[in-house]
């Protein structure tokens, strides 16, 4: 990698020429609004191709007809994988958020056969296959599945492999753009991230700005994108926030099982814990709060619990609903608002507890898992 390049946070970029409020053209854009990415012409031509060759390299044939069910940020809600599949495949839809009825209704009218999902919105589809539709998965005969935009646990690939009787793979997805960018059998615990191409992938140590040879040393790394690709991205080295443990003497990139910094992965979308610092410090009243993120069964679960320094706002249900208002402007993903009957005048710092073990902490410089629990 060119040694004059710059690196950044995916918080850094809008200070490094990609402000929401100078950028033209069309955008993919945050939820809430504060990262934009440009995609002009030449940019969107080469992430559709890039698209087509990971989809390709995964396994969809022209033969195959793709249902993408995702709605992910950076990706258009799944648009871009389904176009590009277009190319490749015979036919591909984007279903968007839809429920999952709706997505079986869909699977079944189109005889879709490749399902693109994230992982637990294909555990959880297959849970209610079995226990609300009544409907035998071997019946659809999906012939491969593809899982991006979470951290997929080794259990949940093997139950869906084996249910629905058919191949599992990973894309790796930047976070920045959405695009995939790199391939794995997802069945095989050992097997690594293939990128598409050279150079879009590497990874770093947590607390230097420098990418790491291989074979590497032992360590948690951060992963770390490039995008040569694309005009304004060009030359920044971008700290996606996903992290991965890297034995001694390997030889290419394992698929990252935690993430770190100012972003945490909730249900496929990623909540800016800065911008709901920003967010919630804007409310008068709340003294602490606390993030919690659980997965108890198939899907993700996020709750606030918030503490009030007067005692008038204990029981105020206004108040409550100005504050999940607040979280609805912020992120789609639907987070729980828990009152504390207590009362605390004195402020404290806010918590964040991954009940799933994954978020390792916001700051990489010591790469302690700050208020984590789980495995």
């Amino acid at each position: 990698m060119n040694a004059s390049i710059s690196w950044a946070t995916r918080e850094e970029l809008p200070r490094m020429g990609l402000s929401p409020a100078t950028a033209r053209g069309l955008l993919l854009t945050s939820p809430d609004g504060e990262t934009v990415v440009p995609l002009g012409d030449t940019d969107l031509t080469e992430a559709l191709g890039l698209t087509r060759e990971a989809l390709t390299a995964a396994g969809v044939t022209g033969g195959d007809r793709v249902v993408v069910a995702l709605n992910n940020d950076g990706d258009l809600g799944g648009a871009l994988i389904a176009q590009a599949a277009a190319d490749v495949a015979e036919a591909a839809v984007a279903t968007g958020p839809r429920g999952r009825m709706r997505l079986l209704r869909t699977l079944q009218a189109l005889r879709g056969n490749v399902l693109v999902a994230t992982p637990t919105g294909a555990a959880d589809f297959l849970a209610r296959l079995h226990l609300e539709f009544l409907v035998d998965p071997l019946d659809l005969g999906l012939r491969l599945l593809v899982l991006t935009g979470e951290i997929a646990d080794q259990r949940t690939v093997r139950h869906v492999a084996a249910e629905f009787d058919t191949r599992v793979v990973e894309l790796y997805a930047d976070p920045v753009t959405g695009v995939p960018v790199a391939h794995r059998d997802a069945e095989d615990p050992a097997a690594v991230l293939r990128p598409v191409r050279p150079g879009l992938l590497h990874c770093a140590p947590l607390d230097e700005d420098r990418v790491l040879p291989a074979p590497y040393s032992s360590g948690t790394r951060e992963l770390v994108v490039t995008h040569e690709w694309h005009n304004l991205l060009a030359g920044i080295a971008v700290r996606t926030g996903q992290v991965a443990h890297i034995t001694d003497g390997a030889t290419g990139i394992p698929t990252p099982r935690h993430t770190i910094g100012d972003h945490i992965l909730i249900r496929g979308r990623w909540v800016p814990l800065t911008g709901l610092e920003h967010t919630l410090r804007g409310i008068d009243g709340i003294s602490r709060w606390q993030l919690e993120i659980d997965r108890r069964g198939t899907l993700d679960t996020s709750a606030l619990r918030v503490t009030f320094n007067r005692p008038s706002l204990v029981n105020n249900g206004m108040w409550k609903g100005r504050i999940a208002q607040a979280l609805t402007a912020l992120t789609p993903v639907h987070i729980d608002v828990t009152v504390e009957e207590t009362v605390e005048e004195t402020s404290a710092p806010p918590t964040i507890t991954d009940h799933r073990g994954q978020h390792l902490g916001r700051d990489r410089k010591t790469s302690v898992r700050v208020h984590t629990t789980g495995g």
